[in-house]
């Protein structure tokens, strides 16, 4: 039928004229192609849109329309995009001149690092690599030297920005591996200039061959047509090393443009909006679902440089941002980063019994902030309706991965199902599968399904099986590694994602791994085998079993069991003193356990899920 909702948000209340099927249960039994499927209704089965609202263009080119508008606030002041773009031009020059290609205008596929902090100087030193043409790769400030030079050399990388900041740590390991270091600084960016380089010819020296200032400039390599601009990489992420060492997954100009199109659409994204960015950017997270769609929507990004309990409230509850006339009307995050506001909270507010605060707080989110979403890891239902109760916010839940940006989500409008990721977002497909070797594909379809309606197999709801995935926002490659990259997909071209899931009661469910061997912690997304390669480094350390243990906090702690050399000795302190100089923290074991032998099967394997039972059985227990 044909519905009107009413919507409060930070600029008043909107009349919305949407369309909204319900359907009760089943719908009807088909014979398809000899098999018998239900169509089954999801639940509010339609996202706000099922086509993309925003040009299919790279996603920096986006500012242009938007070149007056506010686009970035950081503590150092605020960036207009005409800004962004200007100063972005003009590190992409400096950039070119140091590959000697300032007559073409491009260096096809150079890799190029960037290690920033996160502000202004990181979407200038990633949207100036894309002018180039070149392919972004970001690096995460609290990395290791040794993860950096694994990155640098897997990516073969050509180029390193970096803030004066981060200069000294990440030098010794650009002269190991002779790697040029240009240094970009966030007070150079906010120096004022007459004219914007980027709507300039770049050799022109007289002001009056500039026509048309800030509505034409020269055509450049991603003026050319758009099959073929859209196809070239812009990105590599590395992942979290899930099945060893990380591997960098090669993100394509269409792919990011599908990933930001899916989420401005179905999440009522507009140039009104202001979000806030706490969350690291080497990862899709805070890169692509904040940053990048942020800007490309032409709202604003307001970034800080980490996680700050207090910080972060402030910000919620402000009527305004400092440097901007508007309050923060947006906020997604991980279930840690919501676990730790909600414990400040508690000791903050209501252990004091402040029930003025309390109700000022509820007051300001309720209708000030628009949306809040979830995602990374599961947020625990419990956790979830605290949050509730203290923002009066239904999280928006959502599932993605880094090889496939945002994939499954809530409705923004209609019914939100606690503990699921609601339904795919346009231009997704997905399906749940069970491995059937003697299958055509290898496996037998329990349920597939898009953005308006999925098809379960008779008798197969609610079974679980693993969840593929296919659409234009999934990866092109792993970088260098095209057997890993053969195997992730099937037969037909489904990407496997890993993860186990459900359809029940008209909404997905993600029950877990496929694999026991990946920690979700933090949002991180950990191998075990990673961690154990790295542990096994250790002097001391003869064998060693690296599970997950459940946290209400953390999703997971990384446990490890160790045997140890004869005659030597070993506290968890020890050990996360040496791994703090060689692995990232959130890959670090909190948890130690020293036993004589690894106990292992029949084949001489481990087997993990009995390790916990035997050697950690209160966790067992939950």
């Amino acid at each position: 039928m044909i519905g009107n909702e009413l919507t409060r948000n930070a600029h008043g209340v909107t009349f919305t004229r949407y369309l909204h099927f319900r359907f009760k249960g089943i719908a009807r039994s088909y014979n398809f192609k000899k098999t018998n499927v239900l169509f089954v209704s999801q639940k509010n089965c339609r996202h706000l849109s099922t086509k993309s609202t925003l040009p299919q263009v790279p996603v920096f080119l986006h500012a242009e329309k938007n070149k007056e508008r506010p686009a970035i606030v950081d503590r150092d002041g605020r960036l207009n995009y005409g800004d962004v773009l200007h100063h972005s031009m003009n590190l992409a020059v400096e950039i070119l001149k140091i590959f000697s290609a300032n007559e073409s205008m491009k260096i096809n596929g150079e890799r190029i690092a960037l290690l920033t902090e996160p502000n202004a100087a990181y979407v200038v030193g990633m949207y100036a690599s894309w002018i180039c043409n070149s392919i972004s790769v970001p690096l995460h400030t609290s990395h290791p030297p040794s993860e950096w030079e694994y990155f640098l050399s897997d990516s073969q990388c050509s180029l390193i920005l970096v803030t004066q900041t981060l200069l000294d740590k990440i030098s010794p390991v650009a002269e190991k591996l002779g790697i040029p270091v240009k240094i970009i600084t966030r007070e150079a960016i906010g120096e004022p200039y007459e004219r914007n380089r980027w709507f300039q010819p770049d050799h022109a020296s007289n002001p009056k061959k500039v026509r048309k200032q800030y509505e034409s400039r020269k055509q450049r390599w991603f003026d050319s047509p758009a099959e073929q601009v859209m196809q070239k990489p812009a990105l590599i992420v590395y992942t979290s090393g899930t099945t060893g060492r990380p591997k960098g997954v090669v993100l394509t100009h269409k792919n990011l443009s599908s990933m930001v199109n899916n989420m401005h659409s179905s999440w009522g994204w507009s140039k009104q909006d202001v979000i806030l960015c706490v969350l690291p950017l080497h990862h899709v997270h805070g890169l692509i679902n904040i940053v990048l769609t942020s800007m490309a929507s032409g709202a604003v990004c307001v970034m800080e440089p980490k996680f700050d309990a207090p910080t972060v409230w402030n910000f919620l509850t402000a009527p305004t941002v400092k440097n901007l006339d508007k309050n923060i009307n947006l906020f997604m995050a991980v279930p840690t980063v919501y676990i730790k506001l909600m414990e400040h909270f508690k000791e903050n507010v209501e252990a004091k019994n402040d029930v003025m605060s309390a109700r000022f707080i509820k007051s300001s989110l309720s209708q000030n902030i628009r949306l809040m979403v979830c995602g990374s890891a599961a947020m625990p239902t419990s956790a979830s309706a605290n949050w509730q109760d203290i923002t009066g916010h239904q999280l928006l839940e959502r599932y993605g991965m880094s090889e496939i940006g945002m994939a499954l989500s809530h409705p923004l409008l209609g019914e939100r199902v606690s503990g699921s990721v609601g339904t795919p977002l346009p231009d997704v497909e997905v399906q749940i599968v069970r491995t059937n070797v003697y299958s055509p594909h290898g496996y037998d379809v329990l349920a597939r399904g898009d953005s308006r309606r999925t098809v379960v197999t008779k008798g197969c709801e609610g079974e679980q099986g693993e969840l593929l995935v296919k659409g234009p926002s999934v990866f092109k490659e792993y970088w260098n590694k095209p057997e890993e990259t053969s195997n992730t997909f099937t037969k037909d071209g489904w990407f496997k994602t890993g993860d186990t899931a459900k359809f029940e009661g008209g909404v997905y469910f993600i029950v877990g791994r496929t694999s026991v061997d990946v920690i979700k912690n933090g949002g991180y997304k950990i191998g075990a085998l990673g961690v154990e390669q790295h542990l096994l480094e250790h002097p001391d350390i003869v064998e060693c079993a690296v599970v997950g243990l459940p946290d209400i906090t953390w999703g997971q702690r990384v446990a490890v069991i160790v045997v140890l050399k004869s005659g030597t000795f070993m506290e968890l302190s020890d050990l996360r003193s040496w791994a703090s100089k060689r692995m990232p923290p959130y890959q670090i074991p909190t948890v130690l356990k020293v036993i004589e032998s690894i106990p292992r099967n029949a084949m001489d394997k481990v087997n993990k899920k009995e390790i916990v039972r035997v050697f950690f059985p209160e966790a067992f227990e939950k």
